[in-house]
């Protein structure tokens, strides 16, 4: 199985060691995307935070998409940036993590506390299959409507569906239905919600 497929359907990869010229030519794709996603970081990062048309302008080359009105305070960190896309009204507070190795989808009025981790990456448990840099990856999919609470992180494959509130210092491991309240170590429902009224 080549590179690109092992990485999509959530096999288990090295991005590296390669003998296949399309193993090698994708790798050397991936290798550039890295680079160019740390690079726009890098650079919202260090623009005046005052100068809010430059930073618009950086978010929307970083990201695959972005919708309307996104507010990101930095710093902000990507893995590639190109594999993430973010709906309308998305606001993020500090240092915001996206480990984007393959797809990452944020829907509309989304907000993240501080210090939130979406990683779609892994590893493998038994130490022998880590020494060669081995993982995995695994699309996140979040919802409209979602809180996601200060230092929380994001597991790997996760689905989170709309209108929830993750409370601060969660671990999610596990999908979290629609209306849902989340807290804990690992995440787990302590309430549900009302479904949204689209009139509001």
């Amino acid at each position: 199985m080549s590179l690109e497929k092992q990485m999509r359907n959530g096999e288990v990869y090295r991005e590296s060691g390669f003998k296949n010229p399309t193993d090698v030519n994708y790798a050397e794709q991936l290798a550039k995307q890295r680079l160019n996603g740390k690079r726009l970081s890098f650079k919202f990062n260090h623009t005046d935070p005052s100068d809010e048309a430059i930073r618009q302008s950086v978010i929307k080359q970083l990201f695959k998409h972005v919708g309307s009105r996104p507010f990101i305070e930095g710093p902000l960190y990507t893995s590639y940036g190109c594999n993430t896309t973010i709906g309308d009204d998305f606001y993020a507070n500090f240092n915001l993590t996206i480990v984007d190795d393959v797809d990452v989808r944020i829907g509309n009025h989304v907000m993240c506390g501080p210090n939130v981790m979406i990683s779609v990456t892994g590893h493998p448990l038994e130490g022998p299959k880590r020494r060669q840099g081995e993982q995995f990856s695994r699309s996140i999919q979040i919802g409209d409507d979602v809180w996601i609470g200060g230092n929380v992180s994001i597991l790997p494959g996760i689905t989170i569906g709309h209108n929830v509130v993750v409370g601060a210092g969660s671990v999610v491991t596990h999908d979290i239905p629609d209306n849902s309240v989340v807290v804990g170590v690992p995440g787990r429902i302590i309430k549900r919600l009302p479904p949204i009224n689209n009139q509001i």
